[in-house]
């Protein structure tokens, strides 16, 4: 499998996830105080929304990678 075939076969995955999902979630660690005994720590939920034309977009250059992407001259 060359590399053209294997990156739009991950971009068609990831383009899936996209369109099913419509983003993703972490958490991140923002403030930290060490008082003594006490530690204090804050986590915030951060959401990233991926809009549905990135999705649509990445399945579509998946689909041309692995039809044209093996081609040569």
């Amino acid at each position: 499998m060359n590399g053209s075939k294997l990156a739009g076969i991950l971009l068609i995955v990831a383009g899936a996830l996209a369109l099913i999902y419509g983003g993703f979630s972490y958490t991140k660690d923002t403030h930290q105080a060490k008082l003594g005994p006490i530690e204090l720590s804050v986590t915030e939920k951060q959401t990233v929304n991926v809009p549905i034309w990135a999705g649509a977009g990445a399945v579509i250059a998946g689909i041309a990678l692995l039809a044209f992407g093996g081609r040569r001259g």
